[in-house]
């Protein structure tokens, strides 16, 4: 099918690129800071803001270590240590790992990705950030004196008002009413990116599998989310106003909150998961140097497993006294998720197979990942199992089990990600040494630590206790483990020596070190901001490595006002063009009426009533119509064609 790509404009003589530069210009200072809405800056701001918090996290995870290296320690009381244990494991799940690879990576690759010059709403996007900012601070400012203390799952009646008194479990459920709207408003940004902002060419049917995951990443958010935040917020309205949804004396069900909470729970576990597939996806082809072997066979994997993982939440319930059927339902379910998982497995060994390797550092991560993330594949499964299930629920196994799984699944393709994207961030290569020097300390840390915990759980340590006396035999095992965490901390700190040297001092990149075919690669290094000169088209799923020798580009699209391409949802057809808004103080602004009304709830449900008013005015002056610039005059000329 042959049709025209674009309409030539007719526009006043000039410098296009210095035209773009004006018009694309993000502002400046610290005023500036507050009203950017440009996705390369916000998509960076998530990225930092979360590696910042998990290096807190870290830091609470290596005092719990050094409480359980030896036997009746006394570093951390008990009290002190619940808090530690709940704030190191909400902000590793709620304020690292979502909006990291999710959306930090995101934010930042999907428009260049996509082959378009913003985001879509790019308000919205940057809205979400300062919600992901609020939330995370109610969290640690909470650790100052009233910190979380009943795990990063809260569950009740131990987080209810009866057990929990003061204000520890409010902080905690409007921590997750802040992130989780975060992650919606950017779902439906990358979401409406993904699929009204495409280049021409790039069809369903050529869109890298980075572009799938973070579609269908997505729509589990979309529907995921919401689960949590109905949960968290019935868990406020009981601790404020007296309604008695966990009650069972009153007719209450505190399973209700275990099954609402773990329908996001799983999920969240693939939302983290899935994004590092993604990554190692991106990385395989490039460092084979061909394209991927069983794309839609992935593709299907990504899809079945996001779907899937709506439907084996119960398993994190088997030790709840469920009827027999349901268990052996989710059982399956449980089994049946593993399948798209080794399917993907099969395929990038399929392409290492049949490609020519390069051991480059992203790609040490990348085997890293396999050899991780197999064992907790495999512990997994054995959990599946109900029996087993049973023996070792709530043991330092299962700890094992999700770390293995988590850091397996997300840290390590992570890592890969950073070593890989960041010198299209900013710019400069990574030392190499120091890179690998990284790696090697973070992987034998890591399984020093964590492979431990197995056998720890086998003999019968539970897990969220502050200590233990000498008669249970478990000091050895505790300090090995302590000490696998000192070598892991060790890695992340040459990571951060080699990022800040390597920020300074590093060999300059250039477009393409790596020789990638995705079309993030095609710009500068790092990318202007307004991404792209010309805006490309695509015939092929490795846009850079399929595009002809005479690719044509698309022109039409104003050069004097933030302008993007809408296309269609399924080829990817140009449709028409829109005026995307500018730089604006109107999200900041407006998060910050939000969230007075989300904290003042904590201590008054009067909070969000009168809350609701600077809500109002705030979203007003910010959805008040500007006007648009008038349309230039518009001649139609064929520009190129290409074959669908």
């Amino acid at each position: 099918m042959n049709m025209a790509l674009s309409e030539q404009i007719v526009i006043p003589q000039g410098n296009a690129e210095l035209r773009l530069a004006r018009t694309w210009d993000q502002p400046r200072g610290f005023w500036g800071w507050f009203t950017n809405v440009h996705h390369t800056a916000i998509g960076v701001r998530f990225m930092v803001t979360s590696f910042i918090f998990f290096l807190l996290g870290g830091v609470l995870a290596a005092m719990m270590r050094l409480q359980l290296s030896r036997p009746e320690n006394g570093v951390l009381g008990p009290d002190l240590y619940n808090q530690v244990f709940t704030v190191h494991g909400s902000t590793m799940i709620f304020l690292f790992a979502v909006p990291m690879m999710f959306q930090g990576f995101g934010v930042y690759l999907v428009p260049l990705i996509c082959g378009t010059r913003n985001i879509a709403f790019p308000r919205l996007n940057a809205f979400s950030y300062y919600l992901y900012v609020v939330g995370g601070l109610l969290l640690w400012v909470g650790l100052l004196k009233t910190g979380a203390d009943a795990g990063w799952f809260s569950y009740v009646p131990l987080s209810g008002p009866e057990f929990t008194p003061g204000k520890r479990s409010d902080f905690w459920a409007q921590m997750i009413t802040f992130t989780e709207v975060s992650a919606l408003g950017v779902a439906i940004c990358i979401a409406t990116t993904i699929l009204r902002q495409r280049a021409p060419g790039m069809t369903l049917n050529r869109m890298p599998i980075i572009l799938w995951e973070k579609l269908v990443i997505s729509m589990a958010v979309i529907f995921a989310m919401p689960a949590v935040m109905v949960v968290s917020s019935m868990l406020l309205m009981d601790r404020t106003i007296n309604t008695q949804f966990f009650n069972p004396s009153v007719g209450g069900d505190v399973l209700l909150y275990q099954h609402l909470f773990w329908f996001f729970g799983h999920p969240e576990v693939y939302i983290i998961f899935l994004p590092g597939t993604a990554i190692v996806s991106t990385l395989v082809p490039v460092f084979t140097r061909r394209h991927i072997f069983g794309y839609i066979p992935i593709v299907t994997s990504v899809v079945a497993t996001a779907f899937l993982g709506f439907g084996v939440w119960v398993h994190h319930m088997f030790a709840t006294g469920l009827p027999q059927m349901s268990e052996s339902f989710f059982t399956a379910a449980s089994l049946m998720i593993v399948v798209p998982t080794a399917v993907q497995f099969y395929c990038w060994l399929a392409t290492m197979w049949h490609g020519r390797l390069q051991l480059k550092l992203p790609m040490l991560w990348v085997f890293g990942f396999f050899f991780v993330f197999l064992i907790g594949g495999l512990s997994g499964v054995m959990l599946a199992s109900v029996p087993v299930d049973w023996q070792v629920h709530d043991t330092f196994f299962v700890v094992a089990h999700f770390h293995y799984v988590l850091i397996g699944g997300a840290l390590f393709p992570m890592f890969g990600g950073l070593y890989f994207w960041i010198p299209k961030i900013t710019g400069r290569m990574m030392n190499d040494f120091l890179g690998k020097l990284h790696f090697w300390l973070f992987f034998i840390g890591f399984n020093v630590t964590f492979f431990t915990m197995h056998f720890l759980g086998l003999r019968g340590m539970p897990r969220r206790v502050y200590t233990y006396t000498p008669e249970m035999h478990w000091g050895g095992l505790n300090m090995l483990a302590s000490g696998g965490a000192l070598i892991m901390v060790a890695g992340v700190i040459v990571f951060l020596l080699n990022f800040f040297q390597s920020r300074a001092t590093g060999r300059l990149a250039g477009s393409n070190p790596w020789a990638a075919g995705s079309l993030e690669w095609a710009v500068p290094s790092p990318p202007p901001h307004y991404n792209f000169l010309e805006l490309p088209t695509v015939n092929g799923r490795e846009a850079v490595w399929d595009a002809l020798p005479n690719q044509p580009i698309v022109t039409g699209v104003r050069d004097d006002i933030p302008e993007v391409l809408v296309t269609n949802s399924l080829d990817s057809e140009p449709q028409h063009k829109d005026e995307l808004p500018g730089p604006s103080i109107w999200p900041f602004l407006t998060s910050i009426a939000v969230s007075i009304a989300f904290i003042w709830s904590i201590f008054s449900p009067w909070g969000i009533a009168y809350g609701a008013i600077p809500v109002v005015i705030t979203l007003i002056g910010w959805l008040w119509p500007r006007g648009h610039s008038p349309a230039p005059r518009l001649e139609t000329r064929m520009e190129g064609t290409w074959t669908r």
